[in-house]
């Protein structure tokens, strides 16, 4: 003798008393559906109507979008010219100190083999002198009394 019922007697079972409420709520829903879609059918009437128009501005809008993110964005125009701007003065820094670093090498390979020039930076530098020359050294301008002025 069997007291619980079997597996698929108990699914069969709630299926059915789900059914048997669904048909019982039916008349209902569709009154509520149909209630639904009478209240909204000027709404989607002017939808209807107005779709045309309401997607026109919708693309404008997007597109004015997209115009201002190209403008001002992070990687817009504005930020592009301005980083432009800046890659040619740094150029222009590079090409300059290129130009003195040729300079300085320039210099120290005559320096490391031109007799010349190694006399004339002994001469400037270390205020060597051959014999019998006499050099003349101007003293410094005097400087300016300080005003008070830079003290406020």
């Amino acid at each position: 003798m069997r007291i619980l019922p079997s597996p698929e007697e108990g699914f069969r079972s709630v299926v059915n008393q789900a059914i048997d409420q669904a048909k019982d709520k039916a008349p209902s829903a569709e009154a509520m559906a149909v209630r639904w879609i009478e209240r909204t059918r000027p709404v989607w009437a002017w939808l209807a109507r107005e779709w045309r128009r309401m997607g026109t501005a919708a693309a404008l809008l997007i597109i004015v979008g997209l115009m201002l993110h190209a403008m001002f964005g992070a990687n817009g125009m504005v930020i592009y010219r301005q980083k432009r701007d800046e890659m040619q003065t740094l150029q222009q820094e590079v090409e300059r100190l290129q130009k003195e670093n040729n300079q300085y090498a320039d210099q120290i390979k005559s320096l490391k083999s031109d007799p010349a020039a190694i006399e004339k930076e002994a001469r400037e530098q270390l205020h060597y002198t051959r014999r019998g020359e006499i050099i003349y050294v101007a003293p410094d301008p005097p400087q300016k009394p300080p005003t008070g002025r830079a003290q406020k």
